[in-house]
């Protein structure tokens, strides 16, 4: 069933348009305000010590909502509808404008966490802040495959320095001039639609929906998980964060699960990039919990969770109750192991070290895996008889590759070559057609019994219609090594395949998250303890 296919900085300035002192401490989330040579949505260090306690999980609760919904969707649509259809919805998409990145087939949700302290449930985390409107301290985008088998959870630091569009604030109408500016800054700038356009302008992702968590709900929603399993490496007290916990594993419910993913200075070197971690590891348990438990089965139990989620959710009007069902049945099969998290890398921003900066080209490239991650056709596979033995397996470690250049772009060959290269592929040669290619092949001798399959294995690896393998190889106008080809691949007894890039050429998919960052990758195999 179709689910959704549709599915450098300038100088710093004072915002002519700001709302004032108190809309400014809102930007950055501090106590004071910001400093004057600093752009809107600044921290100052003064106000650390009191912003430590104030942090918002909603973004990443939003997460577990998410993917628990389309879990317990599936075997409770009726229920879910009666409590769903009272969901808070906006409808951000309105403002957005025509000029946004194509659809790939992926399902990308921004997830926000707003700190209001509106209500009565809110206020006892900071009754002085009743009056201070919202924040959002954090920023995620939830990731799921087009062939819905992986989800990958990219976690933006509130402190990220970037350059944002310029938006229409949401309540007064008035046009906020683009800039340099910190990220969460954009939320009060114009709401989530400002957000929205600002991550879709700075990655070129396609954002399909939006999940907006309050604090709320989230207590009652580890509780009708049945609490989830943490574990610290040494006793923790934090007094304001009013967490007590002792060494080792135990599980938590909704009052200390709030503690402990809301407080920052009691682990570590209390930065945010370290908290995010931490919130990380915990989603992973979150997620074990939500599809081993028996939530699925006990109506008591997913009773309490979707009631918790309807009270402090808000989504977009297309998020509605036929559309989580959807993609529930596309993705029915996502278990803890298909979710891996990582934040978008990062280095001090020169000019203000305590804020960061993306770094280069390393977050280029994880925004470049999610875009790349397209709907792939399967090749088609020969079936064994007595006579026909079955297709062998080939590895991209086993295909030699030469890459010639159709285009006329100066160093095409080269770079397709590294990202070939970087996925295991060992590419022998590099060069240039004679004459303009139009369209992109994948190319074999006609003497290679094996060409099909070894073109097979490169094929899927290539963005946009699955290419047929075509027999008989071109001629190149100019040919020669690849420097970077391994010492063994003179060892390799394969045949050799030739990748023509065209005019029509789409790009390399690229893994969902780039070889070079594996290491900053959380998953379940993650040690909890760390």
């Amino acid at each position: 069933m179709s689910d959704h296919r549709h599915v450098a900085v300038e100088d710093r300035r004072t915002e002519t348009t700001s709302p004032g002192r108190r809309g400014s401490r809102r930007a950055g989330g501090d106590d004071g305000p910001p400093p004057q040579d600093y752009a809107p949505g600044g921290r100052s260090p003064r106000g650390r010590g009191r912003t430590a306690v104030r942090l918002s999980v909603g973004g990443w609760i939003s997460v577990v909502m998410t993917i628990v919904m389309v879990a317990v969707t599936l075997g409770a649509y009726k229920l879910y509808r009666g409590i769903g259809d009272n969901i808070r919805r906006e409808d951000p998409e309105k403002v957005l404008g025509a000029n946004r990145p194509p659809e790939t087939g992926a399902l990308n949700v921004l997830l926000v966490g707003s700190d209001t302290r509106a209500g009565a449930a809110n206020k006892k985390y900071g009754q002085y802040m009743q009056n201070e409107g919202e924040r959002t301290d954090t920023i995620m985008l939830l990731h799921l495959s087009p062939n819905r088998d992986k989800v990958t959870l990219i976690s933006f630091p509130r402190d990220s320095m970037v350059q944002a569009p310029e938006c229409k604030h949401a309540k007064t109408g008035v046009i906020i001039p683009g800039g340099i500016k910190q990220i969460n800054a954009t939320f009060n700038d114009g709401g989530v639609a400002c957000t929205w356009k600002t991550i879709e302008t700075l990655t070129q992702i396609r954002i399909n929906h939006f999940v907006k968590v309050d604090f709320a709900g989230f207590k009652g929603i580890v509780d009708a998980l049945g609490g989830i399993e943490i574990c610290v490496p040494k006793d923790v007290f934090d007094k304001k964060a009013k967490l007590d916990l002792k060494k080792g594993k135990q599980v938590v419910g909704g009052e200390t699960a709030l503690a402990y993913v809301r407080a920052r200075y009691a682990f570590g070197d209390g930065s945010d990039l370290g908290r995010i971690k931490r919130q990380q590891v915990f989603m992973t348990q979150v997620m074990k919990q939500a599809t081993s438990s028996s939530l699925l089965t006990d109506v008591g139990k997913l009773t309490s969770f979707l009631n918790a989620a309807a009270a402090s959710v808000t989504m977009d009007r297309n998020l509605n109750t036929s559309r989580i069902l959807e993609i529930a049945r596309s993705a029915s099969t996502l278990t803890e192991k298909s979710l891996q998290a990582i934040t978008v890398p990062t280095k001090p921003y020169d000019p203000k070290p305590a804020q960061v900066e993306w770094r280069q080209p390393d977050a280029g490239n994880l925004f470049e895996a999610i875009r790349t991650d397209v709907e792939v056709t399967p090749a088609p596979k020969a079936s064994a008889t007595a006579t026909a033995p079955a297709r062998p397996t080939v590895k991209n470690e086993q295909v030699r590759v030469q890459v010639i250049n159709g285009t006329g772009k100066p160093g095409l060959a080269t770079e397709v070559a590294g990202k070939l290269a970087e996925q295991g592929f060992v590419v022998t040669h590099v060069g240039n057609t004679r004459t303009p290619a139009p369209t992109t092949a994948i190319r074999y001798a006609k003497k290679d019994a094996e060409g099909t399959v070894y073109a097979d294995t490169l094929g899927p690896r290539l963005s946009g219609e699955r290419l047929d393998p075509t027999a008989g190889k071109i001629k190149p106008a100019t040919v020669s090594p690849y420097p970077a080809a391994p010492a063994e691949a003179a060892t390799l007894s394969g045949p050799v395949v030739q990748l023509v890039i065209g005019a029509d050429w789409k790009g390399v998919r690229v893994p969902s998250i780039p070889k070079s960052l594996k290491d900053s990758v959380v998953d379940h195999t993650t040690n909890p303890c760390q």
